[in-house]
């Protein structure tokens, strides 16, 4: 099999990720804030330490502002559904996952309004469109860093400081940045950050987050026990138990934490580049392959490590399919939950081919990839 569907859930792990746990599965009991016996202490421990990797690999300051989440889609959602309030107004981009499109879509039902800035992948962004979409209403502008149909980027630093200097909260989606290029929340201007543990961050799949910039409150999206002041009736008030009701996923976090101490270990700047050479050796392959057209560019340095690719008017589905069942190349196809930016890139009847390479990859691999696209190519046209 060889693997190129990282931007959906990375494989194959680290060794320590799994090594780690195995070792928590095995070794240690409790749960986290639930009693002070030793099991629940040890848990909590652990389950700190990781919050801590997090403040400090985002430099996003307070762990307790660190909310651990199922998933990226949870804590966008814990995001939108816990600031906006009807009456409210938020900027968007066209370009966004429906784990935004969708919970705004159910906001606007309850009274808020949403614009929708019309981004081509690969074009300038419209600041001047930007500029002027903010209304007195703007309470949001929620965006994702790089596009996961095809790995195009947002000016994510300068939408930031926009959104500053407007007194508007900034939400950004880097569920397909989060490990492979530096965020500094601070620097960046970045109010919450949603991301994966599962992606980039090298962790298992049930782990996320959402970090919360100082000042910012909001209301739980689950209520429940957290362990803390069980005589009341009432959530919280306090981070993170206000945001994180129900028992923790400490053995996913314990993966997460040992993904994220592989990638300060072997430099998430080694990991870019290594993964952006193996995408521009794909570009470069498959551009020999008359009738492949690629999406989103053609320099892989400017993109996240995405490759989307059609051949010819053949549905999408079909070319995924023939690549997996004789070539055993995994890949990802169809309109991948984000059908807006399809409609951009008109493709939405066909949908798009995603290739997605990690660092493990080998070059062989990317070779063999390239060869399975030729074949089937000429399978299709030869139908």
């Amino acid at each position: 099999m060889i693997y190129l569907d990282n931007a959906a859930t990375s494989w194959p792990k680290p060794q320590g990720v799994v090594e780690e746990m195995r070792r928590v599965m095995t070794n240690l009991a409790g749960n986290p804030g639930r009693g002070s016996n030793r099991a629940a202490v040890g848990t909590a421990h652990l389950v700190y330490i990781v919050r801590e990797q997090i403040a400090g690999f985002f430099n996003s300051g307070a762990p307790q502002r660190v909310i651990f989440t199922n998933n990226t889609t949870h804590a966008i959602n814990q995001a939108l559904f816990g600031i906006l309030q009807p009456g409210d107004h938020v900027i968007t981009t066209s370009l966004e996952h429906n784990a935004v499109v969708r919970p705004l879509k159910a906001l606007t039902e309850l009274g808020v309004s949403v614009t929708e800035i019309p981004v081509v992948p690969g074009e300038k962004f419209p600041f001047a469109e930007f500029k002027a979409s903010f209304q007195k209403s703007t309470k949001l502008v929620v965006t994702l860093q790089a596009s996961n149909v095809s790995g195009n980027l947002l000016p994510i630093h300068k939408i930031g400081e926009l959104a500053r200097e407007k007194g508007v909260l900034y939400l950004v989606d880097a569920a397909q940045t989060a490990g492979i290029y530096p965020i500094d929340v601070k620097k960046m201007a970045i109010d919450l950050l949603a991301f994966p543990g599962h992606k980039g961050l090298l962790g298992p799949q049930g782990t996320g987050g959402l970090i919360i910039g100082p000042n910012i409150t909001l209301c739980p999206l689950i209520y429940g026990g957290t362990g803390s002041l069980s005589e009341s009736d009432r959530q919280p008030d306090f981070l993170p138990d206000a945001l994180e009701s129900g028992t923790l996923n400490v053995v996913g976090i314990s993966g997460l934490g040992m993904g994220l101490k592989y990638i300060r270990k072997y430099g998430i700047d080694n990991i870019r580049m290594r993964e952006q050479e193996k995408c521009q050796q794909l570009i470069d392959g498959l551009q020999t392959v008359p009738e492949v057209r690629i999406y989103g560019g053609t320099n892989a340095s400017e993109k996240a490590p995405i490759v989307a690719f059609n051949i010819g008017g053949h549905d999408s589905m079909i070319i995924s399919y023939l690549l997996d069942k004789e070539f055993g190349v995994i890949s990802r196809a169809g309109l991948h939950c984000a059908p807006r930016a399809h409609t951009v890139l008109g493709t939405i009847d066909q949908g798009l081919v995603r290739l997605s390479p990690s660092h493990f990859t080998t070059e062989i691999e990317i070779e063999q990839a390239i060869e399975a696209v030729r074949n089937v190519a000429k399978e299709l046209v030869d139908r």
